[in-house]
C-alpha cells in the first residue's frame, strides 16, 4: 500500500516492565500524553481522555478483503506535528480450524498490521526484519479464545517476534481480564464486551459480569462500564510499575474458569521455555530492593519463576566443596534471610562445624540452600503459614530432596525439618521426633547428630574466610554458571558485606541487600575469559556514551535475565559492562532502555 509507506511511527518508550507486561509512555518522552495498557475506541464509543484511549479504529467491509484504519488521537507520532491515521488491509482470514489451508491473500499495513492465526503459519512476509509496525491487531482473537491454548500460542509468537509493537486483541478484553491479557503481552483493549454488557443490563466489572445491585444505586450504562475500565487500567498500570502484576493476575483469573485455564496454560508454556532459556520466559535474576514474591494463592505454585527455582536447585546446584558429605535439613522462617531469624540463630549455635551443608525446607520453593538465601526469590517470598503441609507441597519437597541429595552424593541427611523425608539409600536421622524445631531437646539432638557426623565422616572445618569463599563460589555457579572468575581470590570485610580481592586488588563486592555480585572494572576481563556473563554487541559505528538501546545494539545473547550483568563488546573487543533492564526476549530490538551502562574500559 503506497500510502502506508509515509505513515509516521508511534513514539513509545517502556517506563516499567514485569515479564511480558510493559508500561509504555506514548508521545514525547519528557512529557508523555498517554500510556498503555490502554483502550482503542470505535465509532459510537463515548469520548474518553487521551491518557486512557490513545487510538480510535474503524473497519470498512465493503471491499474484499476488508480494510481498517486507526487514528492516533494525539500528537504521539514521530516526527511530532499532529495526529496521524494508519491504513491496513485485513487479508482473507480463514477459521483457526482450517490452519492447513492458505487463504492466499495476506494482510498489509505499515504502522497498523492485522494478523491472524493463519497468517502466523503461512505469511512469510512476517519474517521480514524490516517489518516494525507500531500496532498489531490479532483479528481472530475471539475465535482463538474459544479454542484451548491457541490464543496463548498466538500472543507468544507475536510478542517475541514483534518486541516493540503494541498488541491489540479486538473483542476479548474487559476489566475482568485486563491484567491477565497484559501478563500475556497484550497492550490495547476495546469496549466491545462492555457495550454488549450494557445492552443486556449487566455490569462488566473487574470481577466479571454481574447483575447490577439496585440497593447500591448501581447502573449498567456506559458511564459505569467505563468507570470499571478506568479502575482496571489504573490497577494494571500500577501493578506493572511496582512489580505486583502476577498477584493481580492471580486474583483476577478467579473471575472465570476460562481465565484460570489460560493462566495455567501460559504458566506451563513458559515453565517449559524457562528450562531452556530463562530470558525467553521473561524471568529476572535480581529485582529492585523491596520487591516481594507473594505466593498467597494455589496458582502461585505454577509461576515459572518458582518452577525454574525448583528445577535449578534439584538438577543443577552444587554445594560448597567442603560440604559434600552431610546434608542438614532445617525448617524455614518467616523472616528473610533465614539466618536473621531467632530460630536460625539457635540452629547456628547447635551446628558446630562448617563442614555440613544446610538447606531450608520451605514452600513454595521447596529447598533453599544456605548459600542461596540472599538472592531472588529466596530472600523475597511471602507465603501464608498454617503449620500444615498439603500433599502437593510434600511431594515437591520429597522429590527435590531425593534428587538433590543423591545427585550431589551426600552420605547422611540430618533431618530437622519435621517432615518425613527419604533419599534412596542415604541414611536419614530425624532430630525432631515429633517435637518443635526450637524445643531444647530437639536442638540437643541436632547438636549431637552434627557432632557425631563430623567425627564419623572427618568433616573439614575450614577457617571462616575460606568457608565464605567456597559459599560464594557455589553462589556464583548458581547465578553465573561458573566460579572460574573467583580463582586465586580472597574474602575480606565484615558480614554480611564481603570484598573479593585478587592479589591485593578488589575485583568484586558481595552485598546481600542487592542479592548480586558488584563487579569492578578490573574484573571484566576475567569474567569474559570464564564466560560468566551474557554478552551484547554494539553496532560498529556506535560511539558509546549512554545506556544501551536497540539503536546502538547489533546482537545479544538470548538467555539474558532482567537484572543480569552484561559484558559489552564492540568490533570483537570488550569495551565495558551494563546491567540488563529487560529480559532476553526483548533483545536486541525491544523498545526503551534495554540495559544501563555500568563500566567502560
Amino acid at each position: 500500500m503506497s500510502e502506508s509507506a509515509d505513515e509516521r511511527p508511534l513514539a513509545r518508550s517502556v517506563i516499567a516492565r514485569h515479564r511480558f507486561g510493559r508500561l509504555f509512555a506514548l508521545g514525547d518522552r519528557s512529557a508523555p500524553s498517554s500510556w498503555t495498557p490502554a483502550l482503542v475506541l470505535s465509532e459510537g464509543d463515548p469520548e474518553l481522555p487521551l491518557s486512557l484511549a490513545p487510538f480510535c479504529a474503524s473497519r470498512d467491509t465493503e471491499g474484499i478483503p476488508a480494510s481498517m484504519s486507526m487514528k492516533v488521537r494525539g500528537d504521539l507520532c514521530l516526527p511530532f506535528g499532529g495526529a496521524e491515521t494508519w491504513q491496513a488491509e485485513e487479508g482473507l482470514i480463514l477459521p483457526p480450524s482450517l490452519i492447513e489451508s492458505d487463504g492466499g491473500k495476506g494482510s498489509a499495513g505499515a504502522q497498523l498490521l492485522p494478523i491472524s492465526w493463519q497468517a502466523l503459519h503461512h505469511d512469510a512476509a512476517l519474517l521480514d526484519d524490516s517489518l516494525e509496525p507500531s500496532v498489531i491487531a490479532l483479528l481472530d482473537a475471539p475465535q482463538l479464545a474459544e479454542r484451548p491454548g491457541l490464543l496463548i500460542k498466538a500472543l507468544d509468537a507475536i510478542r517475541t517476534r514483534f518486541t516493540s509493537s503494541l498488541i491489540w486483541t479486538p473483542g476479548i478484553g474487559g476489566p475482568d481480564n485486563c491484567a491477565l491479557l497484559t501478563w500475556m503481552g497484550v497492550d490495547l483493549f476495546d469496549l466491545n464486551r462492555s457495550r454488549q454488557a450494557a445492552a443486556h443490563g449487566v455490569l462488566l466489572s473487574g470481577d466479571g459480569p454481574r447483575e447490577v445491585e439496585e440497593t447500591a444505586d448501581e447502573s449498567s450504562d456506559m458511564d459505569a462500564q467505563i468507570a470499571a475500565w478506568s479502575r482496571a487500567l489504573a490497577a494494571t498500570r500500577a501493578a506493572i510499575r511496582n512489580g505486583t502484576l502476577r498477584e493481580l493476575v492471580e486474583r483476577q483469573a478467579l473471575s472465570s474458569p476460562r481465565s484460570v485455564e489460560r493462566l495455567r496454560r501460559h504458566d506451563a508454556m513458559l515453565s517449559e521455555a524457562a528450562a531452556q532459556n530463562a530470558g525467553r520466559a521473561g524471568l529476572a535474576s535480581v529485582v529492585p530492593e523491596g520487591r516481594r514474591l507473594r505466593a498467597h494463592a494455589y496458582t502461585s505454585r505454577n509461576d515459572p519463576l518458582i518452577s525454574e527455582w525448583r528445577r535449578r536447585v534439584a538438577e543443577i546446584h552444587t554445594p560448597p566443596e567442603h560440604q559434600s558429605k552431610v546434608l542438614v535439613l532445617l525448617p524455614c522462617s518467616a523472616q528473610k534471610p533465614y539466618r536473621l531469624s531467632q530460630s536460625h540463630r539457635r540452629f547456628q549455635r547447635a551446628i558446630s562445624t562448617r563442614g555440613v551443608h544446610e538447606v531450608m525446607v520451605t514452600a513454595p520453593l521447596g529447598l533453599v540452600p544456605r548459600e542461596l538465601e540472599d538472592i531472588w526469590p529466596a530472600a523475597h517470598y511471602d507465603i501464608p503459614v498454617t503449620g500444615e503441609w498439603d500433599v502437593d507441597e510434600l511431594r515437591v519437597i520429597q522429590e527435590m530432596t531425593e534428587r538433590y541429595a543423591t545427585r550431589n552424593g551426600f552420605q547422611r541427611i540430618i533431618n530437622h525439618s519435621g517432615l518425613e523425608l527419604k533419599a534412596g539409600t542415604i541414611e536419614v536421622i530425624d532430630t525432631r521426633t515429633g517435637e518443635s524445631a526450637g524445643s531444647q531437646s530437639a536442638i540437643d539432638r541436632l547438636e549431637a547428630a552434627v557432632r557425631t557426623a563430623a567425627e564419623e565422616f572427618k568433616l573439614p572445618n575450614p577457617k571462616e574466610s575460606l568457608h565464605r569463599l567456597h559459599k560464594l563460589k557455589a553462589l556464583s555457579r548458581f547465578q553465573h554458571g561458573t566460579d572460574a572468575w573467583l580463582k586465586e581470590t580472597k574474602i575480606s570485610g565484615r558480614p554480611p558485606i564481603f570484598r573479593i580481592n585478587r592479589h591485593g586488588n578488589q575485583i568484586a563486592l558481595w552485598n546481600p541487600r542487592s542479592g548480586r555480585f558488584s563487579f569492578s572494572k578490573a574484573c571484566l576481563p576475567a569474567l569474559a575469559e570464564s564466560k560468566a556473563l551474557p554478552r551484547v554487541d554494539l553496532t560498529p559505528e556506535t560511539v558509546w556514551r549512554g545506556d544501551i538501546f536497540s539503536t546502538n545494539l547489533s546482537r545479544a545473547d538470548d538467555d539474558i535475565r532482567a537484572g543480569d550483568e552484561l559484558l559489552v563488546y564492540q568490533n570483537g573487543e570488550l569495551v565495558g559492562s551494563a546491567r540488563a533492564q529487560a529480559a532476553g526476549w526483548e533483545f536486541p530490538n525491544g523498545p526503551g532502555r534495554l540495559a544501563k551502562a555500568q563500566h567502560r574500559l
